[in-house]
């Protein structure tokens, strides 16, 4: 199953408002947003559900109110969570006030990002 393009397009006018330079590719079935070379928010593809997952990357500092919201999850495709990043289900980014919250906490997180090494 293939990412939501809808979904991919609103990422993509939220980023284009906020002047985010981004650019997108295709990873493991979904797509990824990187901004200033760093994986900044993304689309996921839940294999037991088949839905559209958010994955955002807001830092560990963010990690505590994040859990509070509606649909947010630790990001863990292993069994052992990713620090700093989230899953964030369908009902969590419906609205898109939702999604704009997720998109300017992951942009807000991205300049204290460390790019991966090459």
């Amino acid at each position: 199953m293939a990412y939501n393009e809808y979904l991919k397009e609103r990422i993509e006018r939220i980023l284009s408002e906020r002047k985010a330079l981004y650019f997108g590719k295709k990873m493991m079935g979904g797509y990824l947003f990187m901004v200033d070379e760093k994986m900044c928010i993304g689309i996921h593809i839940d294999k037991k559900t088949n839905e559209d997952w958010l994955m955002a990357r807001i830092g560990e500092e963010a990690m505590e109110e994040a859990f509070t919201k509606t649909g947010c999850k630790p990001m863990d495709f292993t069994g052992r969570p990713m620090k700093g990043f989230v899953f964030v289900k369908p009902e969590g980014f419906d609205m898109d006030e939702d999604l704009e919250y997720w998109i300017d906490l992951a942009l807000t997180f991205n300049p204290k990002a460390q790019k991966s090494k090459k």
